[in-house]
């Protein structure tokens, strides 16, 4: 079949739209798609050696290492319950601030995203144990949703991330860069939301009616912070520290970081077969299907290449008689919609073949140009009416709770989001001061 390159990607991408409607696995579809393109476009059955060929070297290079060193850690620190225990800490240095529940979901947000990395998990946990509290205290639904969907999103900008790692695989450039450049967008996100969240319920106290906590001695309050948050916190903090300073690569920190978090599970007296089987069996799953993914999108961006589709697609964009910003603000508008019907992963796999032969004729810094669309993704989450993490907090929320509820309760932080995507397009050193120290 010969078609024009326009053809063969209206083809390609109504192929894969109709596949994952059916409810098939991202990773299969893909797999689907390649196997058809590569048939049509490499000669028939001789085509498939070369799929295969793609598939290995998408997957067999040591930039990928971290990905499931990362999960391990995480699964391990989540599943022998120092999560809850980081969270439970944080909650007794809170005192009596305003909206004291809903910071505390963005904080324990925060640091379930040095755990977990995945946001419609950090929802559903926090979804589960926060809102129904919040409810009981007489917080409106605007302040117990609405902190607990923006603290899911902080999973995926607070390092060390499994999707900074998949975006600077796929994009080609430094793993180092990305999960040292995300520190500070995510910081700087968490902190506008809790001063949006203290700021609103400071003028209507009504949002969040204040109450009496138990008031835990300074002493215990400093004993726990010694015990269960400063350890944990730590071995984040030193995975970051190895890789900023050059002293380990990616791959080297992330294991040393796992192996330190087996041990503080031992010192904790939580290691045991159940949760070593739980725990890897966990990272396994989650590692291969991400993996498995990957392999998928080599093969496609090399047939969207070889049908001349990224070429066109890179000349049309460049020639448009507009400003490079509205180009890019462009590219972020489809990353939304995407957003509103699959994953983070997915959306990166199927945009970044279009978007970097874009962004590398533009002359933009690719580390600049991965780190907004990550901010992207974690907003794509909530954007109504189809953000995946809705419909996790639908589930999980009381049940009076209504989608209408939800969708008003995520808008004032999908502002929020907008904001500091602004703020890094005006300012690229915002992004980029912190990678630039790098040795």
């Amino acid at each position: 079949m010969d078609l024009e390159w326009w053809g063969y990607l209206i083809a390609f991408f109504s192929a894969l739209a109709v596949l994952m409607l059916t409810g098939l696995p991202v990773a299969i579809a893909f797999l689907i798609v390649n196997m058809i393109g590569a048939y049509m476009l490499w000669g028939g059955l001789s085509g498939f050696n070369q799929l295969v060929l793609s598939i290995d070297s998408s997957i067999s290079t040591f930039i990928l290492v971290p990905v499931p060193m990362f999960i391990l850690m995480g699964a391990i620190m989540f599943h022998s319950g120092i999560a809850n225990r980081m969270i439970g800490v944080l909650d007794q240095w809170l005192g009596f601030i305003a909206g004291r529940l809903a910071v505390l979901a963005i904080g324990a947000g925060a640091m379930l995203g040095t755990l977990t990395g995945v946001a419609m998990g950090s929802v559903a946990m926090l979804g589960s144990t926060l809102a129904p509290e919040m409810e009981k205290r007489g917080y409106a639904k605007a302040m117990s949703l609405g902190p607990i969907l923006a603290s899911g999103g902080l999973a995926i900008l607070i390092p060390p991330s499994t999707l900074a790692i998949v975006v600077a695989s796929l994009g080609g450039f430094s793993v180092a860069k990305i999960l040292i450049g995300i520190i500070v967008p995510g910081l700087l996100l968490a902190a506008m939301h809790i001063g949006y969240i203290v700021i609103r319920v400071t003028l209507n106290p009504d949002l969040a009616p204040p109450y009496e906590t138990e008031r835990v001695p300074f002493g215990r309050r400093v004993k726990d912070l010694l015990l269960y948050l400063v350890p944990p916190v730590s071995i984040v903090v030193m995975v970051i520290i190895l890789i900023f300073f050059g002293i380990a690569t990616p791959t080297e920190a992330a294991a040393i970081g796992t192996f330190l978090t087996f041990v503080l599970t031992a010192l904790y007296g939580k290691l045991n077969w159940q949760l070593l089987r739980v725990g890897v069996g966990q990272a396994t799953q989650l590692s291969v299907m991400i993996l498995f993914i990957l392999t998928g999108s080599a093969g496609f961006s090399q047939l969207l290449s070889f049908s001349g589709a990224t070429s066109q697609i890179t000349q049309l964009a460049t020639d448009l008689p507009v400003h490079p910003i509205v180009l890019l603000i462009l590219m972020q508008l489809i990353v939304v919609f995407l957003g509103m019907f699959i994953e983070q992963t997915s959306i990166v796999l199927v945009t970044i073949p279009i978007f970097l032969p874009i962004v590398k004729q533009m002359g933009w810094d690719p580390t600049w140009f991965g780190i907004i669309m990550m901010v992207n993704l974690e907003m794509a989450t909530i954007t109504p009416p189809f953000g995946l993490s809705l419909f996790v907090m639908k589930g999980v929320a009381p049940p009076d709770t209504k989608m209408t509820d939800i969708y008003a309760a995520a808008l004032p932080f999908i502002c929020i989001n907008i904001l500091l995507m602004g703020l890094m397009i005006a300012m690229p050193a915002l992004v980029l001061w912190l990678p630039d120290f790098m040795p």
